[in-house]
């Protein structure tokens, strides 16, 4: 399942399986294949982003957000914190995503990560989230953790979560691209160390 999860920078991911999914689509190519589903965090420019999702949607894909997002998106389907719902033989599932000591994700903005279970495996991606204590919760197989400290994990706490949440792999994002606030030497400080407790992929 690993090899079917692309990080196209920043928070944006792609899951080439069935369905085809995207995360926070951001600066993205426009592709001949429309996405089956479009999952989004939150309402900030950079994850929320319509010109993105236009790009991606077609006329049977489903945009997932919180009311926030489809604010802004039109037909948005509204997913509150643990909900859940079916995408083909995709589940989906709704999980808190916040910074509990920082305004800029605070909790009641809705903001989301999602447990996405397919093909026998449970892919956590965490949204932008500070360590927040629904983490130990959750039991996924593939984690994908913001490392940037923008209101966010750092490299340190999103090694923590990882040590935690105890995963077969892990895949840090937010980092190595201009503006962002964590380099290559953050991530590889990650892959550090975890340790070999989880298996790191990013980009060679």
């Amino acid at each position: 399942m690993i090899d079917q999860i692309s990080w196209l920078g920043h928070g944006t991911i792609l899951i080439r399986s069935t369905p085809l999914i995207y995360i926070n689509p951001w600066r993205v190519l426009r592709t001949p294949f429309h996405a089956d589903a479009i999952l989004v965090s939150h309402d900030h420019y950079d994850h929320c982003s319509i010109a993105d999702i236009q790009k991606l949607r077609g006329e049977e894909t489903v945009v997932i957000g919180n009311d926030r997002v489809a604010a802004q998106i039109q037909d948005t389907t509204v997913l509150r914190q643990w909900q859940s719902m079916n995408i083909g033989k995709a589940s989906i599932k709704a999980v808190p995503a916040y910074s509990p000591n920082d305004p800029r994700h605070p909790l009641e903005h809705g903001g989301l990560g999602f447990v996405i279970s397919m093909n026998y495996y449970d892919i956590y991606y965490a949204g932008d989230t500070c360590k927040t204590p629904e983490m130990h919760m959750l039991h996924p197989d593939i984690v994908i953790l913001p490392i940037d400290g923008d209101g966010t994990l750092t490299a340190e706490e999103a090694a923590e979560v990882t040590l935690q949440l105890k995963p077969r792999w892990v895949m840090p994002i937010n980092w190595g691209a201009t503006g962002e606030g964590a380099t290559r030497l953050d991530a590889l400080r990650f892959k550090e160390i975890i340790g070999g407790r989880a298996e790191v992929v990013m980009p060679d």
